[in-house]
């Protein structure tokens, strides 16, 4: 189940497999290997790539059909997210009031925050670039 599913993640990120060795630190005989099957990872090499395309070792053995790296649970709910997704949602947890509604559709709720939260960023950053600092600093 290793080598499909490297191959797909390597392709969808389209690298070359001397690319993606590169990033993980092993010779692109050894990506080609665990791609067609004839060699499999260590631990460490395993690990590495599972943090480089965000997903869990269980996933890349076939242990897990889900693709993140972590989840969550909210209201008794088993929710996925990617390493960025659970670092802003720990972040957000500080505040407990953003989250009263989470009861009802607890998966839609998270993931309709957090793009919320994304898109607010992106708009945020987008501005400072244009205006520069000009407009000083936003008070909650």
């Amino acid at each position: 189940m290793l080598g499909p599913r490297l191959k797909k993640l390597r392709v969808a990120k389209k690298l070359t497999q001397k690319q993606l060795a590169d990033q993980i630190k092993v010779t692109h005989v050894s990506i080609s290997g665990y791609e067609n099957g004839n060699r499999y990872p260590d631990t460490d090499t395993l690990q590495r790539l599972a943090d480089y395309f965000d997903v869990s070792t269980d996933y890349l053995l076939g242990r897990s059909d889900s693709v993140r790296a972590q989840s969550i649970i909210v209201a008794g709910k088993e929710i996925d997210l990617s390493a960025e997704e659970l670092e802003l949602f720990n972040e957000l947890k500080k505040h407990p009031v953003m989250f009263h509604d989470l009861a009802s559709n607890p998966e839609k709720s998270v993931k309709e925050f957090l793009q919320y939260y994304k898109m607010k960023k992106m708009f945020l950053e987008d501005e400072e670039e244009e205006y520069g600092d000009g407009f000083g600093e936003l008070e909650d």
